[in-house]
């Protein structure tokens, strides 16, 4: 009896000494730092696979970094030199960065990761043509990276902030499907700790960082794609950190207990024609007077509540190349009246447009979870049918492009004017999926890349702008603000930076946040 008291007693002391602050394997853990962010899904976190996401971004560094303006900066690199004379980088790499599994970055790393970009024939990336013109890579010794053009690419730089990827662990895999791609390892500021498939997925900081060391501790992604669910979880203390689409966020404004951040971004709304679709393979023309069924500045007012912009261009917040003198293809319904006319259109007694026994009818797919595309494509429905045009809004779970004759997209050039361009509306581009082609784009974009000389880039930029604009590949709606919403806890975010698609790029200065 007494030796069964004893052991009780020994029991309780241990499971008392484990809950104490101070005691046990617990006692380095009572004060870390620890950020629930809302996120969306992943399938890889791999950064040449994924460039939409935030997580690639704090896992992995590049050879070079964006600064608070989006200008191109050292990272994995100290310095380079550049000889124009024959198109050659010279990279001088950081001593003593390792990766998150300890093994010593080198320029091997980096050759392997270029190679990987323009040379496996196992990738499958929409980030190729960006690196098309990289002729050569090598590696003079471990400290060193020559990269040699075969012709100019002016936007090069800005590709170099692509994370770099370990060739100790990727070498001879097949890029695609392995398992890396779930258990990432970069020589960022956070490492990858864990993924609870469609639950969560944690980092923790990376102590071993070149840089700054972040205050925050951990950060576990809680996956919720749901926007609406998304801002459930911000009020309930679910989540500390949610990007919410403007009417979610409109809730939290005048509420103490919340930060509401507006970011200025280069994320627009479109309708995206499917131009392998037999519809638009017969109706391209229209495509240029649709935008005057539309009025834009309502959907901006009614579903982004005013937080964005009315769209008319893909470079339209970049403010060195955006040419505002294009035709914006404002609210004109009369005018779509007399050009529909003068092509031969005539309303039904249904109220359509019909030419040839044909409606003029087709849809548009927006995934169910983006109840701000849904909003903005019922709407964008309505106005249309208003003039005469049938377009049936289909909410899907996923998207086929082989099926589907339109998309409400999502796309976005937020630094380098060729980044979000080029590879979208180039004839072929690895990012063109829509099959768009127009020759005068195609000249303009290969021109612009082409040239060291901001006039001369200005210039062709401002072609490309014209171009696109007399025949445009997408239906122009809006641009959206990005309103981030975080507990009043969480500081240090800075709304210095524009954000790209889906408003990426939150966590530009991560190691400057902090929870207090």
């Amino acid at each position: 009896m007494r030796s069964c008291k004893y052991v009780c007693l020994v029991v309780l002391a241990v499971a008392f000494c484990l809950i104490a602050a101070g005691c046990g394997s617990h006692s380095s853990k009572s004060n870390e730092k620890v950020l629930t962010y809302a996120s969306a899904d992943y399938t890889t976190i791999n950064s040449i696979l994924n460039t939409h996401d935030e997580l690639p971004d704090i896992i992995f560094s590049g050879l070079m970094t964006y600064d608070a303006k989006g200008n191109p900066i050292p990272d994995l690199a100290t310095k380079y030199e550049f000889d124009p004379a024959t198109l050659t980088y010279t990279f001088h790499l950081r001593d003593g960065v390792t990766w998150h599994d300890g093994q010593p970055f080198t320029a091997a790393d980096v050759k392997f990761t270029l190679d990987t970009l323009t040379s496996n024939k196992d990738l499958e990336a929409s980030i190729t043509d960006n690196y098309k013109e990289i002729e050569s890579v090598t590696t003079p010794d471990d400290k060193t990276v020559v990269i040699k053009l075969s012709q100019p690419n002016s936007a090069m730089l800005n590709y170099l902030t692509i994370g770099i990827l370990p060739k100790h662990l990727l070498e001879g895999k097949n890029i695609m499907t392995d398992s890396f791609n779930q258990h990432p390892v970069g020589t960022g500021r956070y490492k990858f700790v864990s993924w609870d498939k469609g639950q969560s997925i944690t980092v923790e900081k990376n102590d071993k960082f070149y840089g700054k060391q972040p205050k925050i501790d951990k950060i576990i992604f809680k996956i919720i794609p749901d926007e609406n669910a998304k801002a459930a979880q911000v009020k309930s203390g679910g989540v500390d950190l949610a990007w919410l689409n403007a009417q979610n966020a409109k809730s939290f404004r005048d509420n103490k207990d919340f930060t509401v951040y507006d970011f200025k971004t280069a994320d627009y709304r479109a309708i995206a024609p499917n131009f392998q679709s037999a519809f638009w393979q017969k109706h391209a023309d229209i495509i240029p007077l649709l935008g005057y069924a539309l009025d834009k500045k309502a959907i901006v007012d009614s579903v982004l509540t005013g937080q964005g912009a009315v769209a008319y261009s893909p470079l339209q917040m970049n403010a060195e190349y955006n040419d505002p003198d294009v035709n914006h293809r404002d609210y004109n319904p009369e005018f779509f009246k007399q050009q529909m006319a003068a092509k031969g259109w005539v309303l039904g007694s249904d109220g359509i447009y019909e030419k040839d026994g044909e409606k003029l009818s087709f849809s548009v797919d927006t995934r169910e979870y983006e109840t701000e595309r849904v909003d903005i494509a019922q709407i964008a429905s309505s106005q249309f049918k208003k003039a005469g045009v049938d377009m049936q809004v289909h909410i899907v779970p996923k998207l086929d492009w082989k099926t589907l004759e339109s998309f409400l997209i999502g796309e976005a050039a937020p630094f380098d004017p060729d980044n979000g361009t080029y590879d979208l509306f180039y004839t072929g581009g690895s990012g063109n999926y829509t099959d768009y082609s127009n020759p005068a784009v195609d000249r303009a974009l290969a021109a612009a890349r082409a040239s060291y000389d901001p006039a001369v880039r200005k210039q062709y930029y401002n072609e490309f702008q014209q171009a696109w604009a007399q025949n445009p590949a997408y239906i122009m709606v809006a641009y959206l603000d990005g309103n981030y919403v975080a507990a009043k806890k969480v500081t240090g975010l800075s709304t210095e930076r524009i954000l790209g698609h889906h408003a990426v790029g939150v966590m530009w200065n991560i190691e400057d946040w902090d929870i207090q």
